[in-house]
């Protein structure tokens, strides 16, 4: 089983999202003794946005782009083969001003390629990333869930079932700057949360 863990908090070592993350995918792997872990940190290294040059590189034939473009798109295209490879995802979603942060929403727009993710038919468009389990872990300063707010789970929910990926689990650690209690609280029920999963996935 290989494993792709992607963070994406601007906070480093002090991101609640990353160490949840970390702590979900040790799991797994203590689970999988013979899974593999692949992580990749946006906050640390940001993927390029798609820009006017990326995206012009894109629709370049490759055959026709400059080597500028050529590397360009090379980049995207080692983020979707890293995708296609894992067996599992654990992304790590903190909420950015109700949202998810600039660096994930890079990381998507890198992914979702027609053709290649994803393909139009008559009947609308299909997902080509299938066959995956998602793990989202989803933290917040304040609370959210099931609220107008709360925009990370309703993007990621569409994002990810467009490429193709139904199979996904959420973990929410809401109120982390509501004060020490409510956020031992809410780190608490995100590892119990993970208990959940891990039978689950031990079940399955």
């Amino acid at each position: 089983m290989k494993i792709l863990q992607v963070n994406s908090s601007s906070k480093g070592p002090q991101s609640h999202s990353s160490r949840l993350a970390d702590e979900l995918s040790k799991r797994l792997l203590s689970t999988h003794p013979s899974a593999t872990l692949t992580v990749r940190d946006l906050g640390h290294s940001p993927h390029p946005a798609m820009d006017e040059a990326a995206l012009q590189a894109l629709f370049t034939p490759a055959e026709h782009r400059s080597p500028a473009q050529s590397a360009r798109v090379a980049l995207d295209d080692a983020l979707i083969a890293e995708l296609m490879e894992a067996d599992v995802l654990v992304l790590a979603a903190p909420m950015y001003n109700f949202a998810i942060p600039s660096t994930l929403k890079s990381w998507f727009d890198a992914i979702a390629r027609a053709g290649v993710t994803f393909r139009y038919t008559e009947m609308g468009p299909v997902g080509l990333v299938s066959g995956k389990k998602v793990y989202v872990v989803s933290t917040r300063g304040g609370t959210h869930f099931g609220q107008p707010t709360d925009q990370v789970t309703s993007y990621m929910q569409t994002m990810l079932g467009f490429l193709g990926m139904t199979d996904v689990h959420f973990v929410y650690a809401e109120g982390l700057a509501m004060g020490p209690d409510v956020e031992r609280r809410s780190l608490g029920d995100a590892h119990r949360r993970f208990d959940e999963l891990m039978v689950s996935a031990n079940a399955a």
